[in-house]
C-alpha cells in the first residue's frame, strides 16, 4: 500500500507527504482533504498576516476602551486605583464596565432609585484596589451591592465567619 502521496494543494503548491502514520484506508481521504487546502507555508503566511491585523485591531480597541473608561472615571469622580501600572490600566476598564452595566440594569432597566444608585456609587468610590475590580469583572449587576458591601465592611474582612 502506498504511503507517500503527492498533494496538489489549493494554493498551487505541490508536495510529497508521508501518510504512513494513518491507517491504509484513511490515506486517500486525507490526501483529498489536504488538496482542498493551502499548503502549510501558505496557511502560516495567511494566518500570520491575520494575527498581525487582529493584534492591531485589538490594540486600537483597547485604546478606545481605555480612553472611554478614563473619561467616564473623570466625569463620575472615580478615584485613582492602586496597584501595578498594568493592573490599574485593566482595572479602570473593568470598573467602568461593571458600573456602567450595573447602572443600565439596575436603574435604567430596573427599579433602583437614583438615590440608591448614588449610595452604591459612593461605596464604589471607596474601593481603590485595582485587583478587586479585576476580580469582579465577571460579576452580575445584581451582585454589585453585596460585593461592594463586603468590600467596604471593615468589621468583616471576609465572607467566611470565624468559628
Amino acid at each position: 500500500m502506498k504511503t507517500i502521496w503527492t498533494i496538489d494543494f489549493a494554493c498551487g503548491h505541490t508536495a510529497s507527504r508521508d501518510l504512513s502514520d494513518r491507517a491504509a484506508d484513511e490515506r486517500a481521504g486525507l490526501a483529498r482533504w489536504l488538496a482542498d487546502r493551502p499548503c502549510t507555508d501558505c496557511w502560516k503566511a495567511a494566518h500570520q498576516a491575520d494575527a498581525a491585523a487582529t493584534q492591531e485591531w485589538l490594540r486600537a480597541k483597547r485604546a478606545d476602551e481605555q480612553a472611554a473608561a478614563e473619561a467616564w472615571s473623570a466625569r463620575y469622580r472615580m478615584p485613582p486605583l492602586e496597584g501595578s501600572t498594568r493592573a490599574i490600566t485593566w482595572a479602570v476598564r473593568c470598573r467602568h464596565q461593571v458600573l456602567a452595566a450595573a447602572h443600565t440594569t439596575l436603574v435604567i432597566e430596573g427599579d433602583t432609585a437614583e438615590s440608591e444608585w448614588e449610595a452604591l456609587e459612593d461605596k464604589a468610590r471607596t474601593v481603590t484596589r485595582a485587583g478587586w475590580w479585576i476580580d469582579q469583572r465577571s460579576s452580575g449587576p445584581e451582585e454589585l451591592a453585596e460585593l461592594l458591601g463586603a468590600a467596604t465592611n471593615v468589621d468583616r474582612p471576609t465572607e467566611n465567619p470565624v468559628v
